[in-house]
């Protein structure tokens, strides 16, 4: 049975647990958060095991437990020097959560320490995991809509809904150097975006070439914002392919949701028709009972096909992202984002930040 450990119990504990609960190969053995009653109160919301161990420091829990797998669930600017230490503590599956690291050489690091004590580094993004976004990657790979040639991702943030998050979450993300360096930093296109930065490279299977983004400044958030980029067309296409995203703002709206006040719309255009996927982090609300928002819709050939046969809650996502990671730990399967394939997701993220604040594009290459 594997064993895994908690470091860190914040509102996304909540998600990331469920794909253990009743899981005969795993079993969590350990938590640990600053403030013990924290952890104690996750306990007891789960129902896990009474003899879970609790610790208010991971370096202590992480030198006295033999762990498979830890969860890393803290803020982005103290992945690199946990998952160095778990590394280094010989912890077999470090998962990590979004974005891996605040810079190249952090990730940089943490790749080499979990490589140097053979240690797999697996960064987690819940998105790929989604039933009707793995549906829709299906029919993609499967020339169901021909040549991908361009891809719109559309984020709407509402200004209310979901969860409550404590306002010491949001504390630290108001420093530039916690959100992406530069001159300001980018809590939108660091944070919020990194689900669409992994979606456009993982649909397509392309690497990016250039960027070209602009954020605005709303009462001090990074946005609107907008980022166009090019695939660099390491494969032959019919046209060279492009992708655009849109983070808009919607201060008065709610949105009705469970999890956060956001929600994330699709549009891929192929040779041969064109695919809508609606819905991300609020699906399983009212919206998605909707027959207008359809999770994958298809103008193909001259018609219009749905594909609407999925369970409709985010969760699942998690649910599936984390039975993925088991079976990683089980031998069974490589990480969905290795370390390697992670960094290259914080290049094109910092390479958005750098050319919001230079004003012009950005070569992916110019980003060291």
């Amino acid at each position: 049975m594997l064993k895994v450990g908690f470091i860190g119990t914040g509102v996304i504990f909540d998600l990331n647990v469920l794909g253990y609960l009743n899981n005969g190969d795993v079993e969590i053995t350990c938590i640990c958060n600053r403030t013990t009653d924290k952890a104690k109160d996750k306990i007891k919301k789960f129902k896990l095991n009474k003899d879970t161990r609790i610790y208010s420091d991971y370096k202590d829990m992480l030198a006295k437990e033999e762990l498979d797998i830890v969860e890393i669930l803290l803020p982005h600017h103290l992945h690199a020097d946990a998952a160095i230490y778990a590394a280094n503590k010989g912890v077999k599956i470090i998962s990590v959560q979004k974005p891996m690291a605040l810079s190249l050489e952090e990730a940089d690091e943490m790749i080499k320490e979990c490589k140097n004590s053979g240690s797999t580094l697996s960064i987690y993004e819940n998105f790929l995991f989604a039933p009707h976004i793995l549906k829709a990657k299906e029919l993609i790979d499967s020339d169901f809509i021909g040549d991908p040639s361009s891809i719109r991702i559309k984020i709407a943030m509402g200004g209310k809904g979901g969860w409550k998050v404590p306002n010491g979450a949001n504390k630290w993300r108001e420093d530039p150097k916690m959100v992406g360096g530069a001159k300001a930093g980018s809590p939108v296109l660091l944070d919020n975006g990194w689900h669409a930065f992994s979606l456009a490279s993982w649909f397509f299977g392309e690497e990016i070439e250039k960027v070209f983004a602009w954020t605005g400044n709303y009462e001090g958030l990074d946005a609107p914002a907008y980022v166009m980029f090019k695939y660099k067309q390491n494969r032959q296409h019919l046209i060279p392919q492009y992708g655009h995203m849109e983070f808009s703002l919607m201060p008065e709206m709610q949105i009705h949701s469970n999890y956060y006040p956001t929600d994330e719309f699709i549009e891929i255009i192929a040779s041969r028709g064109i695919m809508k996927i609606n819905q991300g982090t609020s699906m399983g609300n009212s919206m998605s009972k909707s027959d207008v928002f359809a999770p994958i819709v298809l103008i193909r050939d001259g018609k219009v096909e749905t594909f609407n046969e999925f369970e409709k809650d985010w969760k699942l996502s998690f649910i599936n992202a984390t039975k993925h990671l088991i079976e990683v730990a089980k031998g069974n399967k490589e990480p969905i984002l290795s370390g390697k394939q992670a960094k290259y997701i914080l290049r094109f993220n910092l390479a958005a930040i750098r050319s919001s604040e230079l004003g012009n594009e950005v070569l992916m290459k110019e980003i060291p």
